[in-house]
């Protein structure tokens, strides 16, 4: 089978790791790389030898499939665009802004018979797959996605940005629709929410807390998921998994303390050696954008779907969309006006502080 031409369409920092990873794909190649900044195109053309064009059209002629990793902004009509064309596609998450321009690009990949797949990266995270091969019947689960302020991917805000991550990787654990959506966020330094927090309810009964924040002085990417057979936490970043499994009299609610000891205060390392047995797996170092590059080239050779498919892809950012609505309309006062509503929020005076301003705009007169 002949090497498939690929180009990287953007080449900031995520368009530089796939052009450099490409070249460590079996059966694929890099052809060309796409910016608009010359400066982006004469950092590629030193860094991995091939032609640099300003318009991503330009490459049409010699490729047979690209990975975009421009601004989430652009997605939608360069996506349109290649897909039109017969070329298959990679495109970082979110697929698109907006969840009906993502539920149009998938169903025309769909239509065309093309490979549209989706960077959600933490699907790939040995953490996460391994957490797979467990089977859990997932029925709460607690996210914490965070960094530090990034400067960049500021045309969208954190739920987009970073917890998008979180909501793909719960969708993935259950087929059902959503039933309930309540969030809040705040904009701190950007013009979107810097910050936010929401529960999804499903109706299948799993609940979901999800945080994400990209103002933070510490970084964090944990989760953790319960279900009915069993416990686990997982550390994207280290990547770390650790696992609790229940005894069968407490996975079938048999399970009484009362008669178990008449010590509950020394029970603790019993409790964990015997009925909570506590597990930490050894986890396969590996490289997770590499892998999801190699599931996007045997996709195209084999005509299987990626593992995050278009419609995937869609359904994240339609959930996102979800969030960021009840983002938009969270009141953060009693009676709030429309000014007091969303990640904008003007703050109300507190009455100290209002006595105060009377009482000095008194004096001043």
């Amino acid at each position: 089978m002949s090497e498939l031409r690929i180009a990287v369409i953007g080449a900031g920092h995520l368009g530089r790791i796939h052009s450099k990873l490409l070249g460590q794909v079996d059966g694929a190649r890099l052809v060309a790389v796409s910016d608009p900044f010359e400066a982006a195109r004469a950092q590629a053309a030193e860094l991995f030898g091939v032609p640099v064009h300003a318009d991503y059209r330009e490459c049409l002629p010699e490729i047979d499939a690209a990975v975009i990793a421009a601004p989430s902004d652009s997605h939608f009509e360069i996506a349109r665009t290649l897909i039109e064309n017969g070329k298959h596609v990679l495109v970082e998450k979110p697929l698109t802004i907006q969840g009906d321009d993502a539920n149009r690009l998938a169903a025309l990949a769909e239509a065309r018979k093309v490979t549209l797949q989706v960077g959600h990266v933490e699907r790939f995270n040995p953490a996460f797959t391994a957490l797979e091969s467990m089977a859990l019947d997932v029925k709460y689960v607690e996210a914490v996605r965070a960094s530090s302020f990034p400067g960049r991917c500021l045309d969208v805000g954190v739920v987009m940005d970073l917890m998008i991550h979180d909501l793909d990787l719960i969708l993935s654990m259950t087929d059902a629709e959503v039933k309930a959506v309540s969030a809040s966020g705040l904009a701190v330094v950007s013009d979107h929410e810097d910050l936010a927090e929401t529960r999804i309810e499903f109706e299948c009964g799993l609940v979901a807390n999800v945080k994400a924040s990209r103002v933070s002085p510490e970084p964090a990417r944990q989760m953790q998921v319960f279900g009915s057979h069993g416990f686990a936490e997982i550390d994207f970043g280290t990547p770390e998994l650790s696992v609790v499994r229940p005894c069968d009299s407490i996975v079938r609610r048999e399970f009484d303390l009362a008669t178990e000891t008449d010590n509950p205060l020394g029970y603790s390392g019993q409790l964990f050696s015997e009925r909570l047995r506590c597990e930490k797996l050894e986890l396969e170092p590996r490289n997770a954008i590499l892998d999801e590059l190699h599931d996007f080239v045997i996709s195209i050779q084999t005509g299987v779907a990626p593992a995050v498919d278009g419609f995937a892809g869609a359904r994240a950012v339609n959930l996102a969309q979800q969030v960021l609505e009840a983002v938009d309309q969270r009141a953060w006062y009693p009676n709030a006006s429309q000014l007091e509503r969303g990640p904008h929020a003007i703050v109300r005076e507190g009455i100290e502080e209002r006595s105060r301003r009377i009482h000095q705009d008194r004096r001043a007169a």
